[in-house]
């Protein structure tokens, strides 16, 4: 159980907050640099009709819906984070972090990535793409929540 009189409120927002914008940044720039999928026509009608309601660039409000989803993906993770990281026996908390981010990655994003490529018509690269993405998302977060949150 998280032990509530040492849980600092401020530090897990902050990781919250932290975990929201490394993951905006990280997506954005393998948006940029695995580009030429998001643009194949034949991938034109996988995409959501927020992401791209028409052709071009994806509006503000996706940008900002995605932002409030990294919101609560870090509530999540820094939530799960504190419940559990008495389990993880590691000398130093960035050792904890990149233990509990590389625990998530196998949990969450293997599995999904996998379960993706047999059920969408996506490019595999681009899941790929995706699938490192979350990688350095949970491993620079795990070491950031767990540094803040001691």
């Amino acid at each position: 159980m998280i032990k509530f009189e040492k849980f600092n409120w401020w530090r897990f927002l902050l990781s919250v907050v932290i975990f929201a914008v490394i993951a905006q940044i990280v997506h954005t720039l393998s948006a940029f640099i695995s580009m030429g999928y998001y643009e194949l026509p034949a991938y034109g009608s996988v995409w959501s009709k927020l992401m791209m309601p028409h052709a071009g660039p994806p509006p503000a409000s996706f940008m900002l819906l995605s932002f409030i989803y990294s919101l609560v993906g870090g509530i999540i993770f820094a939530g799960f984070y504190l419940r559990y990281r008495e389990a993880i026996h590691r000398k130093t908390e960035v050792k904890k972090g990149l233990c509990y981010g590389m625990s998530i990655f196998f949990l969450a994003t293997i599995p999904s990535s996998l379960m993706l490529h047999l059920l969408i018509n996506m490019p595999f690269m681009l899941i790929i793409y995706w699938t490192l993405e979350m990688l350095i998302i949970y491993l620079v977060n795990g070491m950031i929540v767990a540094k803040l949150n001691k």
